[in-house]
C-alpha cells in the first residue's frame, strides 16, 4: 500500500473511534446502514466485474493496442468518439472499463474520447432529449458536447 491509502486508512479508524466513543448506538446503526446499502449494490458491482471480464475475453489486449494504441491515435479517437456517442452505459460501468482498457495498452485520447462522449453526447436518448427540450437545442447541445469532448480527451493527452 501506498502512503496515501494508509494515511485514509488511519484517518478513517480515528473518526471511526471518536464517533464510538461519542455515540455508540449511532455509530452501530450508521454501520448496518450502510452494510445494507453495500449488499444493495453488490449485484450491480459483480455485474460491472464480469461485464468487463466478458469484453476483455473477447477482445484481446493486442487487439485493443493495435486499434486504440498509440499508432493511430487520431483515427481510433475518432471512432471510439462516435461509439461512445451511440453507446449507452452506466457511467459507474464504464470507469472501471476505461481503466481495464488503458491497462491492455490502450492509449489515454481515445479512451478518454469515449469516456467523455459516453457521459456527455446521447444519441440513444435524442427523441426523448428532443421530445423535452425541442430538436434545436438537443441538436445544438450534443454537437458541442461532441467538439468539448474531443478537446478534452486531446487536453488529457497532452497533460498526461
Amino acid at each position: 500500500m501506498d502512503v496515501f491509502t494508509i494515511s485514509f486508512w488511519i484517518i478513517t479508524l480515528i473518526w471511526f473511534a471518536f464517533s464510538i466513543i461519542k455515540d455508540k448506538k449511532k455509530t452501530l446503526n450508521a454501520v448496518k446502514m450502510s452494510g445494507g446499502m453495500m449488499k444493495g449494490i453488490a449485484s450491480e458491482i459483480v455485474a460491472i466485474l464480469f461485464l468487463i471480464g466478458i469484453i476483455l475475453t473477447f477482445i484481446p489486449p493486442d487487439t485493443i493496442k493495435q486499434y486504440m494504441g498509440e499508432s493511430n491515435t487520431l483515427l481510433s479517437t475518432i471512432v471510439f468518439a462516435l461509439a461512445g456517442c451511440i453507446t449507452l452505459i452506466p457511467a459507474f460501468v464504464a470507469f472501471p472499463l476505461v481503466g481495464s482498457l488503458l491497462n491492455a495498452g490502450a492509449c489515454i485520447i481515445p479512451v478518454v474520447a469515449f469516456l467523455t462522449t459516453l457521459t456527455m453526447v446521447g444519441v440513444v436518448t435524442l427523441p426523448l432529449e428532443k421530445k423535452e427540450f425541442g430538436i434545436k437545442f438537443t441538436v445544438i447541445r450534443n454537437s458541442l458536447s461532441f467538439v468539448f469532448a474531443i478537446v478534452i480527451a486531446l487536453l488529457m493527452g497532452v497533460i498526461i
